[in-house]
């Protein structure tokens, strides 16, 4: 039975600001709604979009009181009306939770939508959980939206296709390389350094490319010689000229972010030749349609084992407990290269 006025921990920040905006407070446990399911999270994931929305470099903060952290892992301990009863006790892993809600996955417990919780399965950790969301939705959104390209994937999905993961060492990057070598691609990386490029090699990269020494474009051409078919592309403005080096005609850039800033400009001829698409995303505004499919996707290569997390497998674990969830958004903005977790309960 759901036991009303439950006392919890849980991050709160009330206005705009640096990490220092962020309180460990009391709140009474959220009570699920109609169609929703309420976590008691075990693991809160951070990523980039979080510091950027506490910090008011995104949006103004829409809500009087803000729980940060779209993406954690937990385990249902009660349903709204119109959820079958029988998720009680299921271990799932969650995905936007702060998109339209004031509440995150920074507490003890979070309320979302029962979709927005997706099944766990036992041999899948909390820490995995906790790192997909944002970077494997992110991820699965680069690489379904080609003009020849699958728009779901699937082991051989990407049978014949060449991806590159630039930034293979980031956590998008990282689940780009899982997603895509587990769906038959042939996948390179570009990295900046041989800790990268390690990392990279872990995650799955069939090749590493130090994109700082020699000739890059003249490595990936001598790996693809017909170019690359889609470029999971992180840092835009300073990779563009790599790209379109490298890419095949009728290729896709997938753009998620653009690290560093620097701004972008494009020989209007030289795309028309290409045939270019470019995508540009976020998974504020993909829409219901695409998160859907991601997350179904993303569930079928967790249960396939292939996006496994720590510094064995490509993306070192940085933790936190829940009472320095500021010191956890200090070391995401620094660029601490990892996966950084908030520990909520045990």
């Amino acid at each position: 039975m759901l036991r009303k006025n439950q006392d919890m921990k849980t991050i709160v920040y009330r206005d705009n600001g640096d990490p220092a905006v962020l309180q460990l407070v009391d709140r009474d446990a959220p009570t699920p709604g109609p169609g929703e399911v309420r976590v008691r999270v075990t693991v809160s994931g951070v990523n980039p979009t979080d510091w950027k929305t506490r910090s008011g470099a995104t949006n103004p903060k829409q809500f009087p009181e803000v729980t940060p952290h779209l993406d954690g892992a937990g385990v249902i301990d009660a349903v709204g009306a119109g959820v079958d009863q029988g998720r009680v006790g299921q271990r799932v892993w969650l995905f936007m939770a702060t998109a339209g809600r004031s509440t995150g996955t920074a507490a003890e417990f979070t309320v979302v939508a029962a979709e927005q919780a997706v099944p766990l399965p036992d041999e899948a950790s909390f820490d995995v959980g906790a790192s997909l969301g944002v970077p494997a939705l992110t991820a699965h959104r680069a690489l379904t939206v080609a003009e020849d390209g699958p728009r779901r994937l699937r082991p051989g999905a990407l049978e014949g296709k060449v991806v590159l993961a630039a930034g293979g060492a980031g956590a998008v990057g990282h689940a780009a390389i899982q997603l895509a070598r587990w769906a038959g691609a042939t996948v390179i990386s570009t990295i900046s350094g041989p800790e990268k490029a390690r990392l990279a090699t872990a995650a799955g990269a069939h090749h590493v490319i130090n994109y700082r020494e020699g000739d890059p474009a003249a490595e990936i051409r001598e790996i693809a010689p017909d170019g690359v078919d889609i470029i999971a592309e992180v840092a835009l403005g300073a990779n563009l000229a790599l790209d379109l080096a490298v890419l095949r005609t009728r290729g896709t850039i997938s753009t998620y972010a653009n690290d560093g800033g620097k701004p972008v400009e494009l020989d209007v001829r030289q795309n028309m030749m290409l045939n270019t698409r470019f995508q540009f995303l976020v998974l504020y505004t993909v829409g219901s349609d695409a998160l859907t499919a991601a997350a179904a996707d993303v569930a079928a290569a967790v249960h396939g084992g292939a996006l496994p997390v720590g510094e064995e497998h490509g993306l070192p674990l940085v933790r936190f407990p829940l009472d320095r969830t500021a010191d956890a958004h200090r070391a995401v903005e620094s660029g601490t290269v990892g996966k950084v977790l908030v520990d909520v309960t045990s």
